[in-house]
């Protein structure tokens, strides 16, 4: 492990040998406000739609399809990382980065342009193909850009970026399914990406990496299908197929056997997508498993609490935007006072630690919402979970960067939101199973027929011209399923707790001082 992250180029690089340091010092920030808009595109779009999917699944079909139009974009997005974050290690960070903006925008534009759910999940899935590199591209940049110790002094620009995407998103979500309709969800990606792809091709200077390595292809669809045949367990397993049936237990088979052979096929892959010796570091790992926690309750929350609130507390789209506010403005704050600290001290176990209790605290706390809890009950719950998401939010990351070397910066990034993605896909399918199997069995208790228990699905609005008696069925049965899916949420980040306790506290490399008091920076080695 290298004493500093920054070290003077290679020959190869662009030398800026003369440069001044103050327009050094201003190109790294124009560069990471770019960076950090790219970022943006993601957060907006995880947010808006979330707060959108109602109305979609209103509009283009049941309540069964909900968790496919987020897993699908998930599942591409968890097995595209590690192909994304090796591209940038071996071909150059900013090509590979912008080409990943590309990718995300057309799958933008077709998501909006959907007339069915089969084409909202294809095109979903295209969407995460550029998503995945998008996050990962942006998360390498960062850390090829400044040392960890010093990244804390630009977290005053990225809690600016965050604070737009966690609760403007919501916001602008709400607004624009309620004003324009939910493809504006979509398409609003649009105008944001091309200012991001202009703004970057002109600030963001990186050398020109050739290189005759190969990917590890074999290696990445080996992990794409192990990713995806254990989402496809916990989203088919106890609803389209019992757990004992041939589909789920050949899956399952599937997924052990993927594994086996990605593990094999990386001990011998000459540039191997995700390495293996990263992770004889144990605090990378232990990063790794924070990050899977992470996912799954980001994930789940924000996928499932506007449907809670629309539904059984009756908001409107709008409305549930603005409701998401006690958990979205916490993670701002939580996360600002984590980058102050950790660039002032060096130090971070403290942030994991309390912030994965304070993720188990607040699912427990949602667990225990029913048709009889307020708006400012639930709203006290979500700002305790929202403070220890926010807490932890950042850590993985900087523990993941901090502990390999720059060649290895892509790969270390890409497992870290490799495993946020797939923990985040993992909760999103096991929670909609879940969800949707408490639902069914609730109405099938109150002896509602399956047509009009279908129909109660189709979106909030149907509420209203059902029954009292099978609106109140299906209100009981919304809320027995978000009680089971957050209490299983909370029991899963317990092992969150246990991986921040075993964490070992290295100091983060760099000093305290800002980037242009070193005459050689980051920017022009990175590639």
């Amino acid at each position: 492990m290298p004493e500093s992250i920054t070290s003077a180029p290679s020959s190869s690089a662009h030398d800026t040998s003369a440069d001044d340091p103050v327009d050094t010092s201003r190109r790294i920030r124009l560069a990471m406000l770019g960076v950090m808009l790219a970022m943006l595109l993601g957060m907006l779009d995880n947010m808006i739609v979330g707060t959108a999917m109602p109305t979609i699944v209103g509009e283009l079909g049941g309540l069964s399809h909900l968790s496919w139009v987020v897993t699908a974009y998930t599942l591409a997005t968890a097995a595209s990382t590690p192909v994304w974050g090796k591209l940038g290690d071996l071909y150059g960070r900013k090509g590979t980065f912008l080409t990943s903006i590309v990718v995300f925008l057309f799958g933008s534009g077709l998501s909006g342009a959907a007339q069915s759910m089969n084409q909202l999940i294809a095109f979903r899935a295209l969407q995460g193909l550029g998503a995945g590199g998008l996050a990962v591209g942006a998360f390498a940049l960062i850390g090829a850009l400044v040392s960890p110790r010093e990244r804390g002094t630009y977290q005053g620009m990225s809690a600016v970026i965050m604070a737009v995407g966690t609760v403007g998103g919501p916001l602008l979500g709400g607004f624009l399914t309620g004003h324009l309709g939910w493809r504006w969800s979509f398409y609003i990606n649009l105008p944001i990406g091309l200012i991001v792809l202009v703004w970057l091709q002109l600030m963001l200077r990186l050398p020109r990496i050739r290189t005759k390595a190969r990917i590890d292809y074999a290696g990445a669809a080996l992990l794409a299908v192990t990713i995806c045949s254990l989402i496809l367990v916990t989203t088919w397993g106890g609803t389209q197929y019992a757990w004992d049936s041939a589909e789920i237990v050949g899956l399952a088979v599937l997924t052990v056997l993927a594994l086996a052979a990605f593990l094999w096929s990386q001990t011998r892959a000459a540039e191997p997508v995700l390495p293996l010796r990263i992770f004889r570091s144990r605090n990378l790992a232990l990063s790794s498993v924070l990050a899977l926690v992470v996912g799954v309750a980001m994930f789940g929350v924000v996928s499932y609490l506007p449907m809670f609130q629309q539904t059984v507390q009756g908001a409107s789209a709008s409305n549930s935007g603005m409701l998401l506010l006690p958990l979205m403005l916490p993670i701002v704050l939580a996360a600002q006072l984590v980058g102050r600290v950790t660039t002032k001290t060096g130090k971070y176990k403290i942030f994991p630690v309390v912030g994965t209790a304070g993720i188990v605290l607040g699912l427990s706390l949602l667990s225990t919402m029913d048709t009889s809890t307020s708006r400012p009950t639930s709203s006290l719950y979500m700002a305790v979970l929202g403070t220890g998401l926010g807490l932890v939010m950042q850590i993985p990351m900087t523990i993941a960067q901090n502990s390999v070397e720059m060649k290895d910066m892509g790969v270390a990034s890409a497992s870290s939101t490799m495993f946020r993605t797939v923990g985040g896909s993992f909760g999103v399918a096991l929670f909609g199973s879940l969800f949707a199997r408490q639902v069914e069995h609730g109405m099938r208790a109150a002896h509602v027929d399956g047509a009009r228990a279908d129909s109660a699905q189709l979106a909030p609005s149907a509420l209203a011209s059902l029954p009292p008696t099978v609106k109140d069925a299906y209100l009981d049965a919304v809320a027995s399923g978000t009680h089971t899916l957050f209490l299983c949420g909370a029991l899963i980040c317990l092992v969150g707790i246990a991986a921040a306790c075993f964490i070992k506290e290295i100091p983060l490399r760099g000093k305290p001082t800002a980037a242009p008091a070193t005459p050689k920076p980051t920017a022009v080695q990175a590639s």
